[in-house]
């Protein structure tokens, strides 16, 4: 190929990788904990799981997950350094549910083109993340698909490991009737339901350098504002209060994951007259004349975790969110299962009754009220 490196020619630039390894090395350093052992070779991370010795019964947790199409958002703005903070939302608050510390994270980024900055952007959010929940970023990989991918494009996603003492798991098997729902305030639209986001914003015909009067900045700010990260603040309330259960409000949005950790003889009841909907849900209403269904199926509302526990410890919860700066306030309570009332319409917010989601034989979720 005229002298040149025949892997370069097809399309895989191993120089530019290599120069986004070492652009990234430093950010990658500040996750490390005093548990990483630094392995000869770097073909696998590696932690010291001693401590594991001192657990009755220790119980490995993992979560593996993306980013979805938020991708595409970043993209479009040229802004990669908050999508790692996503990544690292989705899946280590997704093990923190069960009450899982996290041990390590890994990470994997796909892209038709290293460009070496923009790859050390990326993983730099994802350090920051890491460091802030005290994870090591122990392993990732990048990996080059020329032909496959467009030259701009990329994806990413990532996984997690973390411990629990199996007598001290966090789930359905500890919720009882009278526990109260305690909401945990969203930063924004997290990571799900951007399919439909870019559909409406796409079919109105609005740019994302549009400032928008309601949200006090651009919509492509807005839209791109990172996960808030949970896990810190939820290890801290199992160890501080006495939560029987979390739900990490993803895809499907609250009523869909909260039934995934209710007794099947249980029924969450959630009065939306407690839920004050932030103003980016309500403009994507109305720009893509979504019904309120619709959108409480997809998005969070506002609710990006939830806490089920007993009635004297609310209190415990509200005081442990604000030291974390983060709002939390009663939205429902847990009562024995029924199904008397729940009318499931077409349209509008009329009473539903949800159950059997993703999979889960679990309870169900009475959603009744309105929003405000």
């Amino acid at each position: 190929m005229n002298g040149q490196n025949a892997y370069a020619a097809a399309g895989v630039d191993t120089e530019a990788g290599d120069n986004a390894v070492e652009l990234m090395r430093s950010a990658i350093a500040s996750t490390m904990t005093a548990d990483v052992v630094d392995a000869v070779g770097g073909f696998a991370g590696m932690i010291d799981a001693s401590a594991l010795r001192n657990y009755r019964r220790p119980l490995l947790a993992t979560s593996t997950d993306g980013v979805g199409t938020k991708i595409a958002i970043a993209q479009a703005m040229g802004v990669h350094h908050t999508i790692g903070q996503d990544l690292v939302g989705m899946v280590v608050d997704d093990i923190a549910v069960v009450g899982a510390r996290p041990l390590l994270m890994t990470d994997y980024i796909a892209c038709g083109r290293v460009i070496p900055e923009r790859i050390a952007d990326i993983v730099r959010g994802v350090a920051l993340a890491c460091e802030y929940v005290k994870v090591p970023l122990l392993g990732g990989e990048t990996a080059e698909h020329p032909g496959v991918m467009e030259p701009d494009d990329y994806d990413i996603a990532g996984a997690a490991t973390g411990v629990v003492e199996a007598d001290a798991v966090l789930g359905a098997q500890r919720v009882q009737e009278g526990d109260v729902i305690v909401a945990m305030a969203a930063s924004g639209l997290h990571s799900n339901g951007y399919s439909l986001v870019r559909r409406i914003v796409a079919d109105a015909g609005w740019k994302l350098d549009k400032e928008v009067p309601e949200f006090g900045r651009t919509l492509g700010e807005e839209l791109l504002e990172p996960t808030r990260l949970y896990s810190p603040l939820c290890l801290d309330l199992a160890a501080r209060g006495d939560v029987h259960a979390f739900s990490h409000v993803t895809g499907g949005g609250l009523a869909a994951n909260l039934a995934r950790v209710i007794p099947v003889s249980l029924q969450a009841h959630i009065d939306r007259g407690e839920v004050e909907v932030p103003a980016v849900y309500r403009v994507l209403c109305e720009l893509g004349s979504v019904d309120w269904r619709d959108a409480e199926d997809t998005w969070n509302l506002g609710i990006g975790m939830v806490a089920v526990l007993p009635a004297h410890d609310v209190e415990t919860v509200t005081t442990v969110c604000r030291e974390y700066d983060c709002e939390a306030w009663p939205v429902g309570s847990i009562t024995s299962a029924s199904a008397e009332g729940a009318v499931d319409g077409s349209t509008g917010t009329g009473a539903r009754l949800i159950s059997g989601t993703k999979g889960v034989a679990g309870g169900s979720v009475l959603l009744h009220g309105e929003y405000r």
